[in-house]
């Protein structure tokens, strides 16, 4: 791997954490394009998509809400994402830093750090569920939290293992790997979907309707799933990566602002077809004896990728589920990685990766992560999306405001309260609104980023103002 230094910083890194990306460094559309379809139509998706069942969703509902709401978010990256992370060539940790400071931004880093590996964590248990059939390892049930049995934390020790070297070996390795997975998967997920739709008997919409219909009241735990739900959870399930900036760490990459473009690979064949092929691999679970007699004795039919791939395309099936976590957890334990990295900025990215793998697999032994994953990825979205508003307010307000970018590295400052507060109050009110209305979480994301820039518009104009 290559060594860059920081004169500024003064310290050595492969990975351009703390200095713009070099232009000799800038990578077009084809090294993106794979990534994005990879990482989106991958372990996640074997998850997401029955879990839509279990919300209750209705055809309709689930069809059209997918295709407008991946929309959005595909325009919120090449919009929104794109342009700042071609602007800047700066990760998102360290240009967070120049705004907000050191201190500040070491406990963003934290908790993004953490966030990110409890869903790598969830993707390792999604390849184990596939890995552990051959050793007629007993499956995570829907409800359930803790390990379940000795062969499971071993499987899940052995996936997260693997996972964390592959990610440990820097981007190109990570967008090679999901480059050559990301063909197998998807030709997989359409058979899977096809031979599913086959054997529940729908060869048109008439019959589609017959089988999913207007939807069924939710599973015990889950909250009923409306058109409404749909679009503002495709739109929002990555909020932390698109309005959040996350994938300034990654785009920052890009050659043109074009290149954002490409993650419409990643909503449209994951996040649209995988989803529903999922969901139909799932359907035809439910009307299985095994579903129906768990049903019968009042019991919820467990939510498992491993065995519901296996079931409709064989050892193909159980091959794509173990690839699928891997090519989710390995740009996620990455990105963790170097938000770690930035508050040891003296550690080695490979170490820092390493033991970012370690607790993304400790994570991936408790299936909770992975069962609750519709509601997990609306709270990780919600809570890191605000911070994304601070570097674009910034970025396109502050000169009209009348103050400067990158204003607590200009001042030689470690800490800036206007970050702080508005971040605090945006999430804690429109959270709050949330829990005592029970609505949900994913319909205040986009309030939530919107309040958090105009204040820090607000509270930076008023501390900069103090100081003339």
């Amino acid at each position: 791997m290559e060594k860059t230094t920081s004169s500024k910083e003064g310290t050595v890194s492969g990975e351009f954490e703390r200095q713009a990306v070099p232009s000799s460094h800038h990578k077009s559309w084809k090294k993106f394009l794979g990534m994005y379809a990879g990482e989106h139509a991958a372990g996640t998706e074997f998850v997401i998509g029955p879990l839509f069942l279990t919300a209750g969703v209705s055809a309709f509902d689930l069809i059209v809400g997918l295709l407008l709401g991946n929309f959005l978010a595909v325009l919120t990256w090449r919009y929104v994402t794109t342009p700042i992370a071609t602007g800047e060539r700066l990760t998102l940790y360290y240009k967070l830093e120049k705004i907000a400071g050191k201190k500040l931004v070491t406990g963003y880093n934290l908790a993004n750090g953490l966030l990110f590996c409890f869903l790598a964590g969830a993707m390792i248990t999604v390849s184990a569920t596939a890995v552990g059939i051959p050793f007629d390892m007993p499956m995570p049930a829907l409800t359930d939290t803790v390990p379940n049995s000795l062969s499971w934390v071993l499987v899940v020790l052995t996936v997260g293992a693997v996972i964390s070297i592959v990610a440990a070996r820097g981007y190109d390795t990570v967008a090679k790997f999901s480059n050559w997975a990301a063909p197998f998967m998807i030709a997989v997920f359409l058979i899977a979907g096809i031979v599913a739709a086959n054997r529940l008997g729908v060869d048109s919409w008439s019959s589609l309707w017959a089988v999913w219909g207007e939807g069924s009241e939710p599973f015990p735990g889950q909250i009923k799933f409306t058109f409404w739900h749909v679009l503002f959870f495709a739109w929002f399930c990555n909020a932390a990566m698109h309005l959040g900036m996350s994938d300034l760490s990654v785009l920052r990459y890009a050659d043109k602002n074009s290149v954002g473009w490409t993650t419409a690979a990643g909503m449209y064949v994951g996040h649209f077809m995988a989803w529903i092929s999922a969901c139909l691999m799932f359907a035809l679970y439910l009307k299985s004896p095994e579903a129906s007699a768990i049903f019968a004795s009042g019991g919820i039919p467990p939510v498992a990728p491993g065995p519901l791939a296996y079931e409709v395309v064989g050892i193909a099936g159980l091959i794509c589920v173990v690839i699928a976590g891997w090519t989710t957890a390995n740009p996620t334990i990455y990105r963790a990685g170097l938000a770690f990295q930035a508050i040891f900025p003296k550690s080695s990215t490979v170490k820092v990766t390493l033991v970012t793998g370690g607790i993304a697999t400790i994570a991936g032994l408790f299936p909770a992560f992975a069962m609750k994953l519709l509601d997990f990825v609306a709270v990780y979205g919600f809570i890191l999306a605000p911070i994304g508003a601070v570097i674009f307010f910034e970025h396109y307000f502050a000169d009209k405001m009348g103050f400067g970018k990158d204003y607590v590295m200009n001042k030689g400052l470690t800490f800036n309260w206007a970050v702080l507060a508005a971040w605090l109050i945006s999430m804690a009110v429109f959270y709050s609104i949330s829990v005592y209305f029970g609505i949900f979480l994913s319909f205040f994301t986009l309030p939530a980023w919107i309040a958090c820039g105009l204040l820090f518009l607000v509270f930076s104009k008023k501390l900069q103002s103090q100081e003339k």
